[in-house]
């Protein structure tokens, strides 16, 4: 019996060796790439997505974190924890605790562009944060188009892979509903943060010109809009930025 019993017990230490082996293996192939920066609302960023000619296409894409489909981008999902008093006794309220996940990050490609033609052709591309308002114009409204998919001007990037979710029609223009998830990313360099009207004016201008003439909008409102823009941006703006500003003038209908 003595024999057997060490037996068993020799072979009950090796059986949780290799479990533990499995668990550590399993954890280790568990851990998820998180975004370099905490995302909230609606971020702005650039997305470069390999196309059939073997370049990178640069675009703008809006980054919703949001936990369904990036309409309520300002809330996040929180899955309440109860822990209840059995002491009936006290008649204390039950606590609750609350734990916030990271929120889902959502995008959204209007029509039959190149970046939703590329991300059904390969599904992913890479998320890129940069802060040069000219690099954010040419992708935001010209064809964009470079041999390697990390833009000179990205502070960081991510490597994402994309899945449809969702689709539909809005003022006749398609459009569909994307999940990022994240599988690589670096931060480039790190920068202290600051507030630059102008560079935002920038931005806004980017996104009114590239509604001119669409169906759903109104042309005379948005040309108002860019007039405010541009006064913004001569006041507070540098010298990229009004570089930039004339770059919206040359690539659209303003």
């Amino acid at each position: 019996m003595s024999g057997e019993r060490d037996g068993h017990d020799t072979g009950g230490a090796s059986v949780n060796e290799s479990e533990r082996e499995r668990e550590d293996e399993a954890d280790a192939g568990s851990e998820t790439t998180e975004w370099p920066v905490e995302l909230t609302g609606v971020t702005e960023s650039v997305v470069t997505t390999l196309g059939p000619n073997g370049l990178w296409n640069a675009a703008a894409l809006g980054l919703f974190a949001d936990t369904d489909t990036g309409e309520n981008e300002n809330e996040s999902e929180t899955e309440p924890t109860v822990e209840a008093d059995t002491d009936s006794e006290t008649r204390k309220t039950p606590k609750t605790a609350t734990t916030t996940k990271a929120p889902t990050i959502t995008a959204r490609t209007w029509g039959n562009t190149r970046t939703r033609r590329n991300f059904h052709r390969q599904g992913e591309g890479y998320i890129q944060f940069v802060d040069d308002p000219i690099a954010f114009t040419d992708a935001a409204l010209t064809i964009d188009e470079h041999e390697e998919p990390v833009l000179d001007t990205a502070a960081a990037w991510v490597r994402v892979e994309v899945d449809q979710f969702d689709s539909g029609t809005e003022n006749g223009t398609e459009w569909e509903a994307w999940t990022l998830e994240p599988v690589d990313n670096a931060v480039v360099r790190e920068t202290v943060p600051t507030i630059n009207r102008g560079f935002s004016a920038v931005i806004e201008a980017t996104v009114a010109a590239s509604r001119l003439g669409v169906p759903g909008y109104d042309d005379a409102e948005l040309r108002e809009r860019l007039s405010f823009f541009a006064d913004v941006v001569d006041r507070a703006g540098d010298s990229r930025d009004r570089l930039a500003l004339e770059s919206v003038r040359e690539y659209s209908e303003w």
